[in-house]
């Protein structure tokens, strides 16, 4: 099996290895950070409010995604904005009071979800689309998003470190999960070298990127669906689901970073499958058929009491939920124009930090009142009716290539 399509530059592999290297930093800062601030002092409100930070913040940067590649290309706000994953590490390993935290989250990269929500996916999203030929856009994408998975899922191991440490080294827990925000940072440093070797921006692609000419309608339509998705998916981004199952059953931190390594390592799985699936229904349906069913599997937890059967309903949602994400980025950029498509990444990404920031606050509130998982059955519910609403208005919204193929088998 070819580890890249055959037309994919230079440029995508090194996006490729770029997410997998953040996923791994993602993975263990999403199971540390609500460990982390209740360590501190904080209560699981506060954990909601940091974490809407992050989500708001990001959704500020990627709104700004088309005008800044309009103006600078894609290279240099990619530096730019490792050079914040190394500020938002050092931050986080530095302060201790909680505004000078809220600051640190709202202005840097922290991803409190097991998918990427930062300004670095619409940056890397529609240069992949232009590293790539159209028939194998989606098999980049799946590649894409299995970097992301499989190494996020290495990453939740390494949140299990500051309690293998305080056992072995004699360290405080709290000094052992400040050194992993410092690995975080590490990180950080590590990427901007990767996208420095990035080909520089030509004056011809900053002069095509336009705003959203005869493709707004469907953009907004796509929008607002991805907001009523993400609002949903805020109530359970990875942060929030570590928090419930520490105030619901008193589940440790090494053994929530055991269940998320699994639950990444299915995920990772699921998006071989992602490409060949879709080239054989199609994106939407791809989409729809296995997010669904993963919806139902959350709205189920709640109701069950018995730790075995709720780790297993995650780890069947973790096998579904997210095949849908390299189709739903194929399939936006395949319906807008070349010089629409980072208007369209960053106006669709946006729902992803901003309709989803709202969501941790409630649910953090919720979990201080009650430990029955209203968080988790409020977003599958919004989930459910997103998957049902997208088949009903997108079904017969080919791309190019599925129409072609429509074409030729009638």
């Amino acid at each position: 099996m070819r580890l890249f399509p055959e037309s994919a530059t230079a440029d995508a592999r090194r996006l490729v290895i770029a997410r997998g290297l953040r996923a791994i930093g993602d993975g263990f800062v999403s199971i540390l950070m609500p460990a982390y601030l209740l360590a501190l002092g904080q209560g699981p409100f506060e954990v909601g409010v940091l974490t809407t930070a992050t989500l708001i913040g990001s959704a500020a940067l990627t709104l700004m995604t088309g005008w800044i590649t309009a103006r600078f290309g894609h290279r240099r706000p990619l530096l730019w904005a490792a050079g914040l994953m190394i500020f938002t590490g050092l931050g986080f390993a530095g302060f201790r009071a909680f505004w000078p935290l809220l600051v640190v989250a709202f202005i840097g990269t922290l991803n409190p979800s097991a998918g990427d929500v930062s300004v670095f996916y619409p940056l890397e999203q529609s240069l992949l689309a232009r590293s790539v030929a159209p028939r194998e856009r989606t098999q980049l994408f799946a590649e894409y998003s299995l970097a992301g998975a499989l190494m996020g899922a290495l990453g939740t191991l390494l949140a299990a470190v500051p309690d293998l440490a305080s056992a072995r080294l004699g360290l405080s827990p709290l000094t052992a999960m400040q050194a992993m925000f410092l690995l975080y940072a590490a990180t950080g440093v590590i990427a901007s070298f990767l996208y420095r070797d990035l080909a520089k921006d030509h004056g011809e692609h900053r002069e095509a990127v336009q705003p959203l000419g005869r493709s707004r309608g469907v953009v907004y339509r796509l929008t607002a669906l991805f907001t009523v998705d993400s609002f949903g998916g805020g109530f359970l981004v990875q942060s929030i689901l570590v928090l419930w199952l520490f105030q619901r059953f008193q589940m440790p931190v090494t053994e929530a970073a055991s269940l998320f390594f699994w639950a990444g390592t299915l995920t990772a799985t699921s998006y071989l499958a992602a490409a060949p699936l879709a080239r054989r229904i199609g994106l939407i349906r791809t989409m729809v058929f296995t997010h669904l069913p993963s919806s139902l599997c959350v709205i189920a937890i709640p109701f069950v009491s018995d730790l075995r059967v709720v780790i297993g309903l995650l780890l069947v949602r973790a096998l579904l939920s997210q095949m849908d994400v390299p189709a739903r980025s194929s399939y936006v950029m395949a319906v807008v124009s070349e010089a629409e498509r980072p208007a369209a990444a960053s106006l669709t990404a946006v729902p992803r930090s901003l309709a989803s920031a709202v969501s941790p606050v409630i649910a953090g509130y919720l979990i201080t009142l009650t430990t029955f998982g209203w968080p988790l059955l409020f977003g599958g519910v919004l989930k459910a009716g997103y998957d049902l609403a997208l088949l009903r208005m997108f079904s017969r919204v080919r791309p190019p290539e599925e129409a072609g193929v429509a074409k030729e088998r009638a």
